[in-house]
């Protein structure tokens, strides 16, 4: 009698490990969410956006969230009346792995348009022109190296950009163009603002990064270099799915709205004016 008993506790024994597993394993699942487009995102009335922390897109100032993506966003949300939820996001594969398993809807980025993620992603029209600039030394800092100005004599030298920058595509062909081996260093710890620093303290000697954060960080820090160019002037756009053509066509008629009634050469002289 005891032995059946046992037989019957050890069943019952796996059983219960075997639906505790189940159980685990379903509470553990990634959560696939449905795709968006515009029908969608209206029915619900929330706008998903994601973008990064940094002194010009989105950042905090006291009390108050300011940035250029940011009173973008918000100024879609006005027009369209939509609720704007933002996300933050440094690492850029992130906020691309973020939109295509649909937690967000839109990467609001100062992203180039480039041959390879127009394979993958829809792209609205410009939201701006910006270009690439090398962070380096001034020589009145101390430093001794007179500062690059001919791409040609970036052979042979390390440059720091933050990990999956957009940056990265550019200085690839920038090999090409000159022959020769451009050593690109990504950093997946660092921003563009942090690389700044690093620069100007002497930890690194060269980074990569937009002219408008290498401008703000030059405004902070005398000691850098920011005025020889990598890239020529880019258009650069927002990004959503594939199978969101039509908050892609909505995304585009707010745009042109915008300018048309000024408030976007309001938000954009704010942040972008020479």
């Amino acid at each position: 009698m005891n032995r059946k008993l046992y037989v019957v506790y050890g069943i019952l024994l796996v059983i219960a490990l075997f639906t505790m597993g189940l159980l685990w394993k379903f509470s553990h699942r990634e959560t696939v969410l449905s795709p968006r487009d515009f029908p969608e995102i209206r029915a619900e009335g929330v706008l998903r956006i994601v973008t990064e922390y940094n002194p010009v897109g989105y950042y905090v100032a006291g009390d108050t969230v300011e940035g250029f993506q940011y009173e973008l966003s918000r100024a879609i949300a006005d027009l369209s009346g939509l609720e704007v939820e933002m996300q933050l996001e440094m690492n850029l594969d992130n906020s691309f792995s973020a939109l295509e398993g649909n937690k967000c809807d839109i990467v609001a980025r100062n992203l180039p348009v480039t041959s390879e993620w127009r394979d993958d992603y829809l792209f609205t029209d410009p939201v701006m022109l910006n270009k690439q600039v090398l962070v380096q030394r001034a020589v009145d800092s101390g430093h001794p190296v007179q500062p690059i100005r001919n791409q040609l004599d970036l052979a042979g030298k390390t440059l720091y950009i933050p990990q999956h920058s957009p940056g990265k595509v550019r200085l690839q062909n920038l090999q090409h163009e000159i022959g020769d081996t451009i050593y690109i260093r990504e950093d997946s710890l660092y921003s563009s603002e942090q690389l700044i620093i690093m620069v100007a303290r002497g930890d690194i000697d060269y980074a990569v990064c937009d002219k408008k954060i290498a401008e703000e960080g030059a405004g902070r820090f005398p000691e850098i270099d920011i005025r020889t160019d990598i890239s020529f002037t880019q258009l650069q756009s927002w990004a959503v799915r594939k199978d969101s053509p039509q908050l892609l066509d909505s995304l585009n008629s707010w745009f042109r709205q915008l300018r048309d009634n000024g408030v976007y050469n309001r938000i954009y002289k704010r942040y972008y004016a020479d």
